[in-house]
C-alpha cells in the first residue's frame, strides 16, 4: 500500500507552475492571486503558457491565454482529458477553477494536468512578496499531492 501510495505521488505531475509575469491586485482588497502568470515546467524549467487568473463572487479561475512552448503553435488539444474535455483546445481552457479564499490561501478547487488529462484538487498561495504563485494538487488529501512554485 505505502508503495503505491508512493508511486501516485511520484508520478503525480499537474504541470502548473506559476511565476509571475503581471500581477494586478484590484484597489481595497487584500493581496489577490488575480492577474497574469507564466507556467514553467518543473520538469526542463521550460516556459508553458500564460494562465490568466479571474475573480468572479471570491471564487478564482485560471484561463490558458497563450502557449509559450516553442513546439506548440497554440492549437493543441486536450487529447487524454477527462469529462467534456477530450479534444478541445487547450488554449481557453480553465486550469485551476472553483477556488476561495480560505486565510491566507485559496483552496477547495481543482486543477487540470492537460498533458495527462487528469483532474486534481487544488489550493495555491502567493510568496516570495506576491512574486510567486504555489500551487498545489493534491489526490484526497493535500499530503498526497505535489506543489509547485
Amino acid at each position: 500500500m505505502t508503495s503505491q501510495i508512493f508511486r501516485i505521488v511520484s508520478t503525480l505531475y499537474i504541470g502548473i507552475t506559476f511565476s509571475t509575469v503581471v500581477h494586478a491586485q484590484p484597489a481595497g482588497t487584500s493581496v489577490s492571486p488575480v492577474g497574469m502568470w507564466r507556467t514553467v515546467s518543473d520538469v526542463d524549467g521550460k516556459p508553458g503558457a500564460l494562465i490568466e487568473i479571474g475573480e468572479h463572487n471570491d471564487v478564482l479561475v485560471g484561463v490558458v491565454k497563450r502557449s509559450l512552448a516553442p513546439d506548440d503553435p497554440g492549437n493543441r488539444v486536450c487529447e487524454k482529458c477527462e469529462g467534456d474535455r477530450p479534444g478541445q483546445p487547450i488554449v481557453g481552457m480553465q486550469i485551476p477553477w472553483g477556488l476561495r479564499p480560505d486565510g491566507k490561501e485559496w483552496g477547495g478547487g481543482s486543477t487540470l494536468d492537460p498533458h495527462i488529462g487528469k483532474i486534481y484538487r487544488a489550493k495555491m498561495r502567493l510568496t516570495n512578496n506576491v512574486q510567486s504563485l504555489v500551487v498545489r494538487g493534491f489526490i484526497g488529501v493535500s499530503l498526497l499531492g505535489r506543489s509547485q512554485t
